[in-house]
């Protein structure tokens, strides 16, 4: 729900695959209907209470005050973007992996919908600077946009990006409910944050053709997917059991009433302590693409 190597039929294919990942939206608990294969063993970690660190760092008390042992790794604006496959004529281009070389251990991390707006949250990205690409839907996300543009304009890179007005299967729709569903959103955000995005993510990861023409006409240039999901403890991998250089990862924007008793501070702590552990950096997408 979120390639150099793959054409535009592939990509089609990879949307399918998308959906068995999906944890978008539809309250069902994403455990059990994703069916992670990975034991939820982690102990919620408890954020000790301590002043935030200085704006423009990350303080080296900062990982600790959010239950990381280590401080977080941050891979620098690459000197040249990654080659990515020309879109096709008329079509958004399809993005589900950044193509970086293999000993280039950087991740991404993207959190959709926007459903939980917790202050303790916003604490969090700014402290550790996290850059968020975020992807909002505007019936979830509207009743405070206000959350969000204070996580854009915390000073580490956080972009807001598309993700319809009300979070419907694409693919069931035909080209013109398609077409209102993305250029409704991208009219709401020119007018609450000045300007349209660039980048949409389908809800479940679900597109197909007329999805990309869509966007193309509502001024999209990228479909960014994902290869990999946060669930509530642990990653579910689309294939294989580890991170890989260049993986897009989906988080969301959820509280306890959908993560079994855990907060969003909690699961993404859990997040990050995944990628420290598999000795990855953490990038900015907007950097790559």
């Amino acid at each position: 729900m979120r390639y150099a190597r793959r054409s535009v039929v592939g990509t089609l294919a990879a949307g399918a695959l998308a959906l068995s990942l999906t944890g978008c939206g539809d309250g069902v608990d994403p455990v059990e209907r994703l069916g992670s294969k990975t034991p939820e063993t982690t102990q919620p970690p408890t954020a000790a209470a301590s002043p935030s660190t200085s704006p423009g760092t990350a303080g080296d008390e900062a990982y600790k005050k959010w239950g990381l042992k280590s401080p977080l790794q941050f891979a620098p604006k690459p000197a040249q973007k990654p080659a990515l496959p020309p879109a096709a004529p008329g079509k958004a281009q399809v993005v589900d992996r950044i193509p970086v070389p293999p000993t280039d251990k950087v991740v991404f991390l993207t959190f959709d919908d926007g459903a939980e707006k917790d202050p303790e949250f916003l604490k969090m990205a700014a402290d550790l600077k996290l850059p968020i690409s975020m992807f909002l839907t505007d019936n979830i996300a509207s009743s405070d946009y206000g959350h969000f543009e204070k996580l854009r304009d915390n000073g580490s890179g956080s972009t807001i990006n598309n993700h319809t007005l009300t979070h419907p299967n694409l693919r069931t729709l035909p080209f013109a409910a398609q077409k209102k569903e993305i250029c409704g959103q991208q009219e709401h955000l020119e007018k609450r944050f000045g300007a349209k995005p660039v980048r949409f993510r389908p809800p479940y990861g679900n597109y197909n053709d007329d999805t990309l023409k869509a966007a193309s006409e509502c001024g999209i240039s990228q479909v960014v997917l994902w290869r990999v999901s946060m669930q509530i403890n642990n990653f579910q991998y689309a294939e294989g059991s580890a991170l890989k250089p260049g993986d897009i990862i989906l988080a969301h924007f959820r509280g306890p009433s959908e993560l079994k008793g855990s907060t969003e501070i909690q699961m993404t702590t859990r997040m990050l302590q995944r990628i420290q552990e598999q000795g990855y950096r953490i990038g900015r997408l907007e950097d790559y693409l």
